[in-house]
């Protein structure tokens, strides 16, 4: 299972904030999605036409590729996904890397260009995060180097992680340093990674990228701080090649980059969850088996009445 690349409880107050602009309502909601990304969403009564979505990234690591705290090229993708429908205020609210404002009375009554345009608005996280990554892999499509990148170059993705790029003319690779806090969950983590890599190797998937693993940094890293380098899970490693970033797989290829250490933590939490279930199922099955295993107590009277053991002496006596 692939992450959504939008927002899901976004979409749904931006759509039925649109739905119901007759109604003045107030609005202030805050909340986090995963890689610890917040966002606020406000709406006043003064201004019922007006939202203003603020978002706050992670604070990027020394060796990531940023501008004012946001990724490189983050505010050229936001105006070319967006265009002039939004606008980006400068500063943002205080305590948030991004702020856009948005006057939904200035858009086309169109109901479709409406959904269309507040779905990329959900991604939002898509376009800033993967703004530095879409730049690599734009000049790959065009078998091109970006003239101002190192030869490695780190991204952040993770509060204070990042995971690196090799860009050349014909290919680009992507390396990973697997991280996990919990040793359960690094332990399903490397089986979940040597797995995932076998999977690549099925006739089914011959054109999908090349991926490797190793429990060491592999020989692209070499020159990467060495704090950056550790992995308790190992390293995954994508070769990236034109053909994978041509048109529409533009996109997709930077959102499954991105979030490839979210999607790894969702199916390890999903492994365990299902383990737990199975123990639980079988611990209940055990002990189901052992109440029905154990003996019937059975007590018997004969007619109400005690009996005394007799000795010799009183047999003897009568």
């Amino acid at each position: 299972m692939m992450l959504q690349s939008h927002s899901r409880f976004l979409l749904q107050t931006l759509l039925t904030r649109a739905q119901n602009l007759d109604k003045a309502v107030e609005l202030d909601y805050q909340w986090i999605e995963f890689d610890d990304v917040r966002y606020h969403v406000q709406v006043t009564m003064k201004n019922p036409n007006i939202l203003l979505l603020s978002v706050s990234l992670p604070n990027p690591p020394p060796e990531a590729m940023s501008f004012d705290g946001l990724p490189l090229g983050a505010i050229e993708a936001i105006k070319t996904a967006y265009g002039t429908g939004f606008q980006i205020l400068d500063p943002p609210r205080d305590g948030f890397s991004l702020t856009l404002k948005l006057n939904f009375s200035k858009l086309r009554p169109d109901e479709a260009y409406r959904n269309s345009l507040l779905t990329k608005l959900a991604s939002i996280r898509e376009v800033v995060m993967g703004a530095p990554l879409k730049i690599i892999l734009k000049h790959l499509a065009s078998r091109t180097v970006a003239p101002e990148l190192d030869r490695l170059v780190a991204i952040m993705h993770r509060p204070n992680e990042t995971f690196f790029l090799v860009p050349q003319a014909d290919k680009v690779t992507v390396a990973f340093p697997m991280r996990f806090k919990d040793s359960v969950d690094t332990i399903l983590a490397t089986s979940f990674l040597k797995q995932f890599v076998e999977a690549r190797r099925a006739a089914s998937l011959s054109s999908a990228p090349s991926c490797s693993w190793s429990p060491t940094a592999p020989q692209e890293l070499e020159g990467a701080p060495k704090e950056t380098l550790s992995a308790n899970a190992g390293f995954v490693t994508f070769v990236i090649m034109p053909r994978h970033v041509e048109g529409e797989k533009l996109d997709r290829t930077v959102w499954n980059l991105s979030t490839f250490h979210a999607y790894v933590s969702y199916h390890v939490k999903c492994s365990e969850g299902f383990m737990h279930t199975r123990m639980r199922r079988r611990v209940e099955s055990m002990i189901q088996a052992l109440d029905q295993a154990k003996p019937l107590e059975k007590t018997r009277s004969m007619n109400n009445k005690s009996f005394k053991r007799l000795g010799l002496n009183d047999v003897n006596s009568k």
